[in-house]
């Protein structure tokens, strides 16, 4: 075929050669960039993917960020803890010096005193100016706010709970087994007959703190049999209260620890009286011994109980009248009053309604991957408890000042402020161990086998590409010279003209 005006093998060359510089210019630019996609005609379904990867890898190192922010705030506030432990227990020395009363002046104990109140003044200090970036972190900032606490609730502890954006929660505590004391009762009469006038009744008295052997001779009135147990129940953990012909003998607290025990050491001729377990007040304990003669020389125990509860569903912890539980969307523990803890009903204890310190430990910004820490205010006026006082009644002219006050009342307080600061530094670093520890190992191999995914959908293999771009280039240069031949064939329709 001889034609000038349309050269097809030309056209052919131009078109392959077309394609051929397109793969030359691809590989090029793959090898350049170090990505097999440039663009989304690269690899449309794989540009996709690696798109949704990355922004899967910028939430986990957001994540990481996070948790590693958290970890220094918790830092923070640690320390600050750290100084305050170390200050109760330079109290709780000076406590313990000033009730050495016949080896110390007034002088000394006063120089003590005025220790004790720089101390709580430091207290103070340092709960009030711990801060990370201008948050103050011990001073109630990150404590959780309640409303509508119930009656019941004689003290309650938010340690964590997790608050769905604008929601509250409602905490309910069901009592399933009432909190008992270790109860008995001494039934001797209104006063002690003995066998004759020179005999006496011994007792062995043993509760949850210990014993003591009491004696009592003829005619003792059981208003004083009550009484001289009652000075001793801070050695044994043992009440009595005298009603009619009967003595109660009760454990100061509730729980299974809690017990009372009697034994007779010698009955003193006494015969007519019977020692029985309680049937009032403790939820009808069996009278197993009912009878039993002093006589016998037996011990008798009655154990107490623990309150059973249920809170939002889930069994709790219990010891005594507290109770506690802690999951991943609640943490808290309630201490109930008597009442509370011995009627088997429902608490509506209180509600959430905010606070906490929030952090977001989780590439996803919902509940489940947040965690919440709750911080109490830490000051002098907050360490302590209810039931035995506050550190702040240390200082000078309350009534547990080391010059003239209540010195086991103090040693009480400091031992429960002591308790109580040492209980949130382990729950803080237990928060930085298992929690954010465990969350910024488990992101950090999150983030490498991401990156590995969308390595492997995105990146350049330069094995393959080197080959690719060899071949291109051949190809290319193949190309030009097959054009160059089919561009010099219409000149052979010259030879025809002569």
């Amino acid at each position: 075929m001889s034609r000038i005006n349309t050269n097809v093998q030309s056209l052919i060359g131009q078109r392959v050669l077309g394609q051929n510089n397109s793969t030359l210019n691809t590989s090029l630019e793959r090898l350049s960039t170090g990505l097999r996609i440039n663009r989304g005609k690269d690899d449309p379904a794989g540009l996709i993917a690696s798109e949704n990867l990355r922004s899967e890898k910028a939430a986990i190192s957001a994540a990481i960020g996070n948790a590693e922010r958290a970890d220094q705030v918790v830092n923070i506030a640690e320390g600050g803890l750290q100084e305050i432990n170390s200050l109760l227990i330079e109290v709780q020395s000076l406590v313990g010096q000033s009730a050495n009363e016949a080896g110390l002046s007034e002088d000394e104990k006063k120089a003590n005193q005025l220790q004790i109140d720089s101390i709580l003044q430091t207290i103070d200090r340092i709960a009030s100016t711990t801060s990370f970036q201008g948050t103050k972190l011990l001073n109630g900032t990150y404590d959780f706010t309640t409303s509508g606490v119930a009656a019941t609730v004689a003290d309650f502890q938010i340690n964590g709970a997790k608050l769905a954006f604008g929601e509250n929660t409602d905490v309910d505590v069901l009592v399933t087994q009432s909190a008992q004391h270790g109860a008995l009762f001494l039934s001797t009469g209104a006063n002690l007959t003995l066998g004759g006038n020179t005999s006496a009744l011994v007792f062995e008295l043993g509760g949850a703190l210990g014993t003591r052997e009491f004696t009592f001779g003829q005619s003792a009135a059981i208003t004083d049999i009550a009484t001289q147990v009652n000075k001793f129940s801070d050695v044994t953990g043992v009440s009595a209260v005298a009603s009619g012909a009967y003595i109660e003998l009760k454990s100061t607290e509730f729980g299974d620890d809690e017990y009372v025990s009697f034994k007779v050491n010698d009955a003193g001729g006494l015969s007519a009286a019977v020692f029985l377990q309680s049937t009032t007040g403790e939820n009808d304990i069996d009278n197993t011994t009912a009878g039993t003669l002093f006589s016998a020389l037996t011990e008798v125990r009655d154990a107490g109980q623990d309150v059973g509860a249920v809170i939002n569903g889930v069994a709790a912890v219990s010891d005594g009248k507290n109770v506690r539980v802690n999951t991943d969307f609640l943490d808290v523990q309630f201490e109930l009053t008597d009442g509370g803890a011995q009627n088997l009903n429902k608490i509506d204890a209180l509600t959430i309604t905010g606070g906490g310190a929030q952090f977001n430990l989780g590439p996803n910004v919902d509940i489940l991957n947040q965690v919440s820490l709750g911080i109490g205010n830490v000051a002098a006026r907050n360490l302590g408890t209810l039931t035995n006082g506050y550190l702040d009644q240390l200082g000078s002219s309350q009534g547990n000042n080391v010059v003239d006050g209540n010195l086991t009342g103090a040693q009480n307080i400091v031992n429960d402020a002591i308790n109580q600061v040492s209980t949130l530094r382990g729950r803080l670093g237990a928060f930085q161990k298992n929690t954010i520890g465990a969350t910024i190992r488990s992101l950090g191999v999150a983030f490498e086998n991401t990156s590995a995914a969308e390595s492997a959908i995105r990146d350049t293999d330069f094995a393959e590409e080197t080959a690719a771009l060899t071949r291109a280039q051949i190809l290319v240069q193949s190309a030009t010279q097959v054009l160059g031949i089919a561009n010099s064939q219409p000149q052979n329709a010259l030879a025809l003209l002569g």
